[in-house]
C-alpha cells in the first residue's frame, strides 16, 4: 500500500493549482479498473489535504444484494448495471451547486465486510473544497454514466501493472471470504470484463497517474493542445 508521502510533489502542486481557482468546490475524479489503486490514491490525496477534502467512492452506489438477486445480476456484481448510476450522477450535480452555509450533504459508503452500502455514511461539509471521487465508470459514455465526466474538474486514470492488479484483486476476494479458486474465477469471469470496459475509457481522462511516475499527459490533453 502507498501512503501520502509517496504521492509526487508535482501531483500535490497540481491539485493545489486546481484549488486556487475561484470555484467554491473542486471535484477530482479517479478512475481505473478494479484493483488499480484508486482507493489508495484517494486516501493519499485526502491525507495531504485533510482539512478541506473528503473521499467519495462511487462504490457507495452499489445496488443492495437483495436487489441484485431480484434482478438476476448477483453473479455480475461490479458491472455498470449493478450500480445506481443515476443516483451517483444526481449527487455530483448537487455537489456542483454553490455550498449552502451549514448544509451537510450525505452520501452512502460501501462496506466490504458486509458487501453492502450504508446510507448517509459520508458527510460532505461546506468546507470540503476538494471532493475526491473514485470509481470504475466515471468516464463511461453510456447510460447515466455519460453525464459524470462533465461534472468533474479533472479525471485521472490510475494505471498499474496488470499482473499486480490481478494479484491484488485475488487477495482482496480471499480476504473477504472467497477460496483461492473462487477468487481466481471471479477475477477472470467478472472483474476482467469490467476492467476491459474501464480501460477503453482511458483516452477521456485529463491525466494518467502511475505510482513512481506521477501525472502523465493523457491522449485527451494532447488532443486539446
Amino acid at each position: 500500500m502507498q501512503n501520502h508521502a509517496e504521492v509526487p510533489a508535482a501531483c500535490l502542486a497540481h491539485v493545489q493549482a486546481l484549488l486556487s481557482r475561484r470555484a467554491p468546490r473542486v471535484v477530482l475524479g479517479l478512475v481505473g479498473p478494479p484493483g488499480a489503486g484508486k482507493s489508495t490514491l484517494g486516501a493519499a490525496l485526502h491525507a495531504a489535504f485533510a482539512d478541506i477534502s473528503v473521499v467519495l467512492p462511487m462504490d457507495g452506489y452499489h445496488l443492495a444484494n437483495s436487489e441484485l438477486q431480484r434482478l438476476g445480476r448477483a453473479g455480475r456484481k461490479g458491472a455498470p448495471d449493478t450500480f445506481d448510476g443515476a443516483g451517483y450522477l444526481a449527487l455530483l450535480e448537487r455537489l456542483r451547486r454553490p455550498p449552502v452555509e451549514g448544509e451537510t450533504i450525505y452520501a452512502p459508503e460501501f462496506r466490504r465486510e458486509i458487501e453492502e452500502a450504508i446510507a448517509g455514511a459520508i458527510a460532505i461539509e461546506p468546507h470540503h473544497r476538494l471532493v475526491i471521487t473514485e470509481g470504475n465508470y466515471l468516464l463511461v459514455d453510456e447510460g447515466p454514466w455519460a453525464g459524470v465526466a462533465s461534472l468533474l474538474d479533472e479525471a485521472w486514470y490510475v494505471e498499474v501493472d496488470e499482473d499486480l492488479r490481478n494479484q491484488r484483486l485475488t487477495r482482496r476476494h480471499e480476504a473477504f471470504g472467497r477460496s483461492q479458486e473462487e477468487a481466481l474465477q471471479w477475477v477472470a469471469q467478472t472483474d476482467a470484463p469490467n476492467a476491459s470496459l474501464v480501460a477503453s475509457t482511458c483516452g477521456r481522462a485529463h491525466r494518467v497517474f502511475r505510482w513512481g511516475e506521477g501525472l502523465l499527459v493523457s491522449s485527451k490533453e494532447m488532443r486539446s493542445t
